[in-house]
């Protein structure tokens, strides 16, 4: 295929740098629309659910390197951890957001993680998120050798955790969460069958 074929080696001659700059810029002009008044007259909620967003996307992407590659030969392993990074920026940014512009109160901040189901899901999404985003680095890697691997398997948890969230803050019916949902169930359902055939084949091959 010529043109990801071309799509590869122009990504190979792009940093990984590149994609940390973009990822931090657009919070800050995010921000900045706030305060101009450019995000309406709820600019807090808007954040909050841009940052969620965001997040949600780049845990899909992160889900889709693998299947792009092998589907499709499109590869984008070189930014596989700049994409696992980026989403937990974002999903900070999002907690962030609802911590210190929307709630404040810190006694209120604990009752609505603790009576709200959508709160304590995406709070446990972002728990399993943090070993994962302090592990990524090239020492972590030599430190835990196989465990880390195992480890960052969290990630397919997490990314189900937030898109159920995702459709449980959502009011009433909306299409949008539940797509999302699905692209999470659907991409992780494609890398079991992966793994069941890899592992089939070794063993047939064993």
């Amino acid at each position: 295929m010529p043109v990801v074929d071309h799509l590869n080696t122009t990504l190979r001659k792009l940093p990984s740098w590149v994609l940390y700059a973009v990822g931090a810029v657009y919070p800050a002009w995010l921000l900045y629309q706030g305060l101009i008044g450019g995000l309406g007259v709820d600019p807090v909620k808007v954040l909050e659910h841009e940052m969620g967003e965001r997040a949600l996307q780049l845990l899909i992407l992160g889900l889709a390197v693998t299947p792009l590659r092998r589907f499709t030969g499109l590869n984008l392993m070189k930014f596989r951890r700049a994409i696992g990074v980026l989403t937990f920026f974002y999903v900070l940014l999002h907690l962030l957001v609802w911590l210190v512009l929307d709630v404040q109160i810190l006694s209120q901040v604990w009752a609505d993680i603790l009576k709200r189901p959508y709160i304590t899901i995406g709070m446990v999404g972002f728990v399993i998120l943090l070993p994962l985003a302090l592990t990524s680095n090239n020492w972590s890697i030599r430190k835990l050798g196989p465990k880390w691997r195992t480890l960052h398997k969290g990630a397919y948890v997490a990314a189900v955790l937030g898109g159920v969230h995702y459709v449980m803050v959502a009011k009433g019916f909306q299409l949008e969460p539940l797509i999302y949902l699905a692209f999470i169930v659907g991409l992780l359902a494609v890398r079991a069958i992966g793994s069941g055939r890899s592992l089939l084949r070794k063993s047939v091959h064993g």
